[in-house]
């Protein structure tokens, strides 16, 4: 393929300087002396503006100056741009006003990233931006409760896989609306590959390989107005999945025809745009194809939440040939019980061990990108498995399930997205063993515009698989979780497939998790198939 060789043809020498180009910050024009945005009279607020990352005394502010997003630099010069924000108490910005400012580099795309610390703790704030004559969209955030605190409730939307050509994001829209904590929102962001087969509308251009293809791609997600309302109503806690960069990738392996070397340039590239659209802390910035998004996020004494990375440091899926990445139907593969294979990589799976032990939370929720609970599929031939699903990488989910059952104290419940329905499940000790205990629950989102597998389909994975209490890929949607220090609650929002702008949005079905009691119970009837009997 051209952009194989074109990478590949680079070397090892020309491919580390490549990537030490990508992070390298460069003075520009002027050095570090900002200069005034050129009077173009174009809006350099076309992306909007997000917040995310909330502790009890900071939270991250961010945007990206961009009056024409689809040309390099966003039609900017190349060189820094100063620009002033502003947060307050009130929409008026008269109570409580904190301002600063702040540089907009070039190297970054423009984008900016302000942590404004020494806050309050749990209060809700008003925030904007300043650029020459120009005014930002006003966003609203928060700062979490002080780490002792006692905390009445927790209310945030999972969300999860957002093909931009598949659907409106209609579903942002009602997410916007919300009174809400948080967004979580844990993987496929954006989508790298197209389908014409269910377009509704177009991205911008070509699939990206190189940083400016992010970029666009990121600005084409951007410019829709559900999700830059979405953004500018709550704080936003994010982890990724594989489309931000390439479906299927592990780690340094690549789906596609790319060498390691040269896949790890993509990977570096996407990273990059990643972090230069998202409201991530600025020490969170990536390093060549490296980027540690995993994270601890404290609600008080009512929640400690992690948001978890299983794509950047996974082994390849089991049993492909050549050391591609890929995920396939597998059945009598011997290397999925390898011990040594990994979803999360060693070191992040003794973090979040620690993590785990160290939690006085009084719920410990894991927020990472895929399904925990086993999905395998019985047939006459043995049971068939996903190799690119938890059920790929058996031994690793084991090892989670031990550090879970390990620390009693504090309830905990997997929060996932990936496979495009709503999942509710019970998670045991051995989650291959039926008479094992009952450790954890798990929900999961469907996606917010993606399309799934057939209901077919996943009628007979309900089937092989009891410990999945619910399952439907009929519909798009997105869970709306409200904890509180007895109870989680769990209202599946979902529409039809496509999502249309005028989508209607219902309750697809209601669950809640009772403290001391793993496991979701049904608190509502949910809503029939189209076409079943009621």
């Amino acid at each position: 393929m051209q952009r194989r060789q074109l990478l590949t043809g680079l070397g090892g020498g020309a491919a580390a300087l490549a990537l030490g180009l990508l992070f390298t910050p460069r003075s520009g024009i002027g050095g570090d002396r900002p200069e005034r945005l050129p009077p173009t009279g174009d809006d350099p607020f076309t992306l909007g503006v997000a917040s995310g990352m909330p502790t009890p005394d900071s939270v991250v502010l961010w945007t990206r100056l961009a009056p024409r997003p689809f040309e390099p630099l966003g039609g900017l010069p190349d060189a820094p741009l100063g620009l002033q924000w502003e947060l307050a108490e009130d929409e008026r910005f008269a109570t409580g006003l904190r301002r600063g400012e702040a540089l907009a580099r070039p190297e970054h795309g423009h984008s900016v990233h302000v942590e404004v610390g020494a806050l309050p703790s749990d209060r809700r704030y008003f925030y904007r931006f300043r650029c020459g004559e120009a005014a930002s969209p006003v966003g609203r955030t928060r700062t979490a409760p002080a780490a002792g605190a006692d905390v009445a409730r927790l209310r945030l939307a999972l969300a999860s896989c957002q093909h931009y050509e598949q659907g409106a994001f209609a579903l942002h829209r009602e997410i916007a609306q919300q009174e809400l904590d948080l967004v979580v929102f844990v993987g496929d962001y954006l989508y790298e590959s197209s389908n014409p087969r269910y377009r509704l509308r177009r991205f911008e251009g070509a699939r990206p390989t190189t940083l400016e293809g992010y970029r666009r791609r990121h600005a084409t997600y951007k410019l829709d107005p559900d999700l830059r309302a979405a953004h500018a109503a709550h704080p936003w806690l994010l982890t990724w999945d594989d489309h931000e960069v390439e479906n299927d990738y592990a780690g340094d392996a690549s789906h596609e025809e790319w060498d390691p070397a040269a896949f790890l340039q993509v990977r570096a590239a996407a990273y990059k745009a990643y972090f230069e659209h998202m409201p991530v802390s600025p020490r969170m910035a990536p390093r060549g194809a490296s980027m540690a998004i995993q994270a601890h996020h404290g609600w008080g004494r009512l929640a400690d939440l992690w948001t978890l990375d299983n794509r950047q440091y996974r082994s390849p899926q089991a049993c492909n040939e050549g050391g591609h990445a890929g995920g396939r139907m597998l059945g009598g593969c011997a290397a999925l019980e390898d011990a040594g294979r990994t979803m999360f990589g060693g070191a992040q799976e003794r973090w979040i061990a620690q993590e785990l032990a160290a939690s006085r939370g009084a719920w410990r929720l894991l927020a990472q990108s895929t399904q925990v609970a086993p999905a395998c599929i019985d047939t006459p031939l043995g049971p068939r498995v996903y190799s690119d699903s938890w059920d790929g990488y058996p031994r690793a989910r084991e090892r989670l399930m031990a550090a879970i059952a390990a620390q009693p104290r504090g309830d905990v419940v997997c929060l996932g997205g990936d496979v495009h329905r709503h999942v509710a499940a019970r998670l045991r000790a051995d989650p291959r063993d039926p008479r094992s205990p009952v450790v954890a629950s798990e929900f999961v989102t469907s996606s917010l515009t993606t399309r799934s597998a057939s209901d077919t389909a996943v009628q007979w994975m309900l089937a092989s698989n009891p410990d999945l209490l619910h399952a439907r890929s009929d519909e798009r949607g997105y869970l709306l979780i409200e904890l509180d220090a007895q109870r989680m609650s769990c209202a599946m929002r979902a529409t039809a497939f496509p999502v249309r702008s005028a989508a209607r949005v219902h309750t697809q079905a209601s669950w809640v998790v009772e403290r001391g009691r793993a496991g979701p119970q049904l608190d509502t009837v949910q809503t029939p198939r189209p076409g079943a009997s009621a």
